[in-house]
């Protein structure tokens, strides 16, 4: 399966905001169905003796149709929270992408109301600096 072309930058990026990566690919299985989403990490606060583990989805968006690219994008993400949801429940999920993406595409009032309704939360990367700009949680 070919990485996105924001892969490695994302992945830098949560290592400096303090994540360590467990899979790269991180493998969902269920029953008779096997996918893989791209990262998954996993941090450990001082007042948490568990910490807290995700898994990340790396999409740039830059198909030919960023709706397109957006259908397939909640497709995915929809598949892997059910999934995560029987195998691996202490896991949140998240959709990282590019910050110069973020406020041309997915402010648009339309891609606002998807976000809302499948409750997407998303990790907004600045790629040249391969840091976290912003966590939107559902």
């Amino acid at each position: 399966m070919a990485k996105d072309k924001i892969h490695e930058q994302v992945k830098n990026a949560l290592i400096k905001d303090g994540w360590t990566i467990t899979h790269d690919p991180y493998t969902l299985r269920y029953k008779e169905i096997k996918m893989s989403a791209d990262l998954g990490a996993e941090r450990t606060l001082a007042a948490e003796q568990d910490g807290q583990k995700i898994v990340v989805e790396i999409k740039s968006f830059v198909g030919l149709s960023q709706v397109q690219d957006m259908k397939v994008a909640l497709g995915q993400y929809n598949m892997y929270i059910v999934y995560l949801n029987k195998t691996d429940p202490e896991r949140n999920l998240y959709l990282a992408v590019d910050h110069q993406i973020y406020p041309e595409f997915f402010q648009q009032e339309a891609i606002q109301l998807l976000l809302e309704w499948y409750r997407i939360n998303m990790i907004v990367v600045d790629i040249d600096q391969e840091e976290i700009l912003q966590w939107i949680n559902w």
